[in-house]
């Protein structure tokens, strides 16, 4: 197969369903070989399947060195797997908070150490991309653990940048609302008041995301390094402005 990525292996963290599973089709329809872990198979017989946990160290240890066993090569690490349900934070556990951080933050950081150890020692290096969440910068009620560990994943970003320049760039990619088959849980059936409020009229698709991911990871972007794409269709429209102009 032909492609801009023919040849590369890249590894999608939680790329299964949703976001992740996007991504991964994204990769192998631009040539790659992907390997994708989670805690359920894909359908998606294209790819190869790896069960991780990626908040155990030992655990992203063992599943970095199969793939470099499997196919000699790392040359991409999308670091995707995270999420939380929604919690107020008066309430929450202990136990809860350090879960979120722990796969929001801890798992990617993780992921990314080991993944840096093969890529350092390729004469291609390598690139781990971090999926964050327009949440860093604009939590929402019941999301303060998880916006909190994408805040700090994003600064991890940029200090893993730091450190492991020239052979390895770290960027982020930051989404905004996304249309994947669990979207109604969380905006409903009907999204046409949630899409009013995005300046592009519209939910990202993962392909949206995809893109992005396949963009920074090119060769086209090799002087990118440290940064925080946000693909997020320019926002949400203050409220304060939706207030003024409501039945004007």
């Amino acid at each position: 197969m032909t492609g801009t990525h023919a040849g590369r292996v890249v590894l999608v963290t939680g790329g299964t369903r949703g976001l992740g599973r996007g991504i991964a089709e994204a990769y192998v329809s631009d040539g790659a070989t992907v390997v994708v872990c989670g805690r359920t198979p894909p359908e998606d017989a294209s790819v190869d399947f790896v069960a991780c946990d990626v908040r155990d160290p030992a655990s992203v240890a063992a599943l970095v060195q199969d793939v470099v066993a499997r196919y000699g090569r790392l040359d991409v690490v999308v670091n995707n797997a995270g999420g939380s349900p929604s919690a107020p934070a008066a309430t929450v556990s202990p136990r809860f908070v350090e879960k979120v951080v722990g796969l929001n933050l801890l798992a990617p950081f993780y992921v990314a150490q080991a993944a840096n150890a093969v890529m350092q020692e390729q004469p291609e290096g390598g690139v781990v991309l971090n999926i964050g969440s327009v949440a860093s910068v604009r939590p929402a009620p019941g999301t303060s653990a998880y916006a909190a560990a994408k805040a700090g994943l994003a600064v991890l970003t940029r200090g893993l940048a730091l450190e492991w320049a020239p052979k390895v760039r770290v960027n982020t990619v930051t989404p905004g609302l996304i249309r994947t088959e669990t979207a109604d849980v969380t905006y409903g059936e009907d999204t046409t008041a949630v899409e009013a409020t995005i300046p592009m009229g519209r939910m990202a698709e993962p392909s949206d995301i995809a893109a992005a991911c396949l963009f920074l990871s090119r060769s086209e972007a090799a002087f990118i390094t440290g940064a925080d794409l946000f693909v997020d269709g320019g926002g949400e429209v203050p409220a304060f402005h939706t207030a003024l102009t409501q039945g004007a």
